[in-house]
């Protein structure tokens, strides 16, 4: 019998207009992998915790369907409560029990784990893999937020679940705290067979964990896909800003000690980044910004930009400034995305088919 590996999520909630505010909608049907992490982006207001607490059974949508790696969490005729689904929640706040310490808060999680599979994720497994064993004694007003919330998400993964949610983890938390759990979050990507939801508006935080990404604005699916397919994809405007790039799967090749570099290969050629002491032969996903890439017709020796690969224009669309418009460029098997002025695209007849240098000012390691 072939175990249906597959989320499927169709959920429409229509909430009645207040008396100073128009009615929201939620109308969504997408078909996930369920593995790995799946990042439901947006700004705010744009559905995502609406659309995490649908799937957790707290708000019940006027039609839905729910089938959770062949098991039917809601369908016309059946809705599990939330207290019945196997999922564990990790919400923006700890939450965790005050008068418990750490190691009290994951033994309730143990005692209401559900027990109908074998038990997937052992105590010691979890307190290993988030780095907590030197503060399970401790109560949650002893913690750090980092500290606070890597013992949240044990206690949820102690539950046992067949999927996990996270409505935007790091929100509360300044840079450090953030840079402090970051790798915790990566090692659940990396080291545990569990298909995670992970909202966030944060484009860093999305290219550094994602796999799948899903766009949401005003309730709808804007775009879905595969993480690179979706950044690379300038034909739907998307809410990135600043931020809009692309992400790339690369392997360090080289190190360069006197110049404390190191070089990588991705599939379109190589780039040389700063050497933050990743070994010779590891994976690592580099962040290339639109605004960090210039074009030029000819490869120029005589510029402090080190990093310059061949590529051929794709596509041109204007972008949300009128001064501005976005590039799409093929390198190898790999496509890139530039942001410059219309005034310089003029310049250089920049048009698909053409071959151009991509001048790349910085990349950025995400691991």
């Amino acid at each position: 019998m072939t175990v249906d590996s597959n989320i499927q999520v169709r959920f429409f909630l229509q909430r009645s207009a207040g008396s100073n505010e128009s009615g929201f909608v939620l109308d969504v049907d997408l078909m996930l992998q369920g593995r790995g992490i799946t990042a439901i982006f947006g700004h705010s207001g744009s559905g995502k915790s609406t659309f995490l607490r649908c799937v957790a059974g707290l708000e019940r949508p006027q039609e839905g369907r729910l089938r959770v790696l062949g098991e039917d969490w809601q369908t016309e005729r059946l809705f599990l409560p939330a207290h019945r689904r196997p999922l564990g929640y990790v919400f923006q706040e700890a939450n965790l029990f005050p008068h418990l310490t750490g190691q009290g808060n994951l033994d309730y999680a143990i005692r209401r784990a559900d027990r109908r599979d074998s038990q997937q994720f052992t105590l010691d497994q979890v307190v290993e893999l988030l780095g907590i064993g030197h503060r399970l004694q401790q109560k949650p007003h002893e913690l750090s937020g980092g500290e606070r919330q890597r013992v949240a998400i044990a206690r949820a993964l102690l539950i046992q679940p067949r999927l996990l949610l996270m409505d935007e983890p790091m929100a509360s938390l300044d840079e450090q705290r953030k840079a402090e759990i970051l790798p915790y979050l990566e090692r659940l990507r990396d080291e545990l067979d569990l298909p995670i939801f992970y909202v966030s508006h944060s484009v860093a935080e999305v290219s550094r964990l994602a796999h799948y990404l899903v766009v949401l604005e005003n309730g709808r699916v804007k775009a879905q896909g595969p993480l690179a397919q979706v950044l690379a994809d300038i034909q739907t405007p998307l809410p990135f800003g600043e931020d809009l790039g692309v992400v790339l799967q690369a392997e360090v090749i080289a190190r360069d000690a006197q110049w404390h570099l190191l070089q990588v290969r991705f599939a379109g050629g190589d780039l040389w980044i700063r050497d933050d002491g990743d070994a010779v032969g590891k994976s690592v996903r580099i962040q290339i910004l639109a605004r960090d890439i210039s074009l030029a017709l000819h490869g120029h020796n005589d510029s402090s930009i080190s990093n310059r690969l061949q590529g051929e224009v794709v596509s041109i669309v204007e972008d949300r400034h009128p001064a501005m418009c976005l590039v799409q460029i093929k390198i190898g098997e790999s496509i890139l995305v530039a942001r410059i002025t219309r005034r310089s695209a003029e310049q250089l007849a920049v048009a698909p088919g053409q071959c151009l240098w991509a001048q790349i000012k910085s990349v950025a390691l995400v691991r």
